[in-house]
């Protein structure tokens, strides 16, 4: 799970873009006695969400946590969830088996989702730590009750959107998310507002 984490190199476009996140994050640490605090980076896909959830680890004592390890198992992707507002993730899960541990100050048996085989597949204790980083899509859903300290969402222009897809997954992944996941996305973000309610816009800009 850290495998990234010592690999990654953030440009300095990045840093600076970023910085107004660590700068809140700095304020609620020093500033308060708060614990466990709880930080969500939501937004666009290929937007930098793991990037910055990424850089955040390294500057911070911290947990991070990834929803794309809570998308649904396969008997869950049924026609009437797939169709509801934000009912693209295991919602039910992480808030068991991730949040509820958080805010209890318990450890987490964190079980992570192998896309290939749309099913859980290993699991790791991660113990108590006062910050805590949950980065990804749908990160903000109401069923959790908005447990967050910081809500963060990350915007990206169409254009960028699409090239970084193309990029990162080829021509065959961004066909799946042109025309599946980043509409899904959407209307979880319109209908629940998530951009709108976040303390912290932080907009896509090419790396130098």
């Amino acid at each position: 799970m850290d495998k990234m984490k010592s690999e990654l190199k953030i440009c300095e476009s990045c840093i600076m873009r970023f910085k107004p996140v660590v700068n809140a994050i700095e304020v609620i640490l020093k500033e308060t006695d708060k614990d466990p605090v709880l930080v969500a980076i939501d937004g666009k896909c290929a937007s930098g969400k793991t990037t910055l959830g990424y850089y955040l680890q390294q500057i911070f004592d911290c947990n991070l946590f990834h929803m794309d390890d809570f998308f649904l198992q396969a008997h869950q992707r049924t026609k009437e969830r797939l169709e509801e507002p934000g009912g693209n993730v295991d919602y039910e899960r992480f808030k068991a088996e991730v949040l509820m541990p958080l805010l209890e100050k318990k450890p987490v048996k964190y079980r992570t989702f192998n896309c290939s085989l749309l099913m859980i597949d290993k699991e790791y204790d991660i113990s108590p730590r006062r910050l805590n980083i949950i980065e990804g899509s749908y990160s903000q859903h109401p069923y959790f009750e908005n447990p967050y300290d910081l809500r963060v969402f990350m915007d990206i222009d169409t254009k960028a959107q699409t090239d970084n897809i193309r990029k990162r997954n080829g021509e065959d992944g961004l066909e799946i998310f042109l025309n599946k996941w980043i509409p899904m996305e959407n209307r979880y973000f319109d209908y629940f507002k998530v951009r709108e309610n976040s303390q912290i816009v932080i907009e896509w800009k090419e790396p130098r």
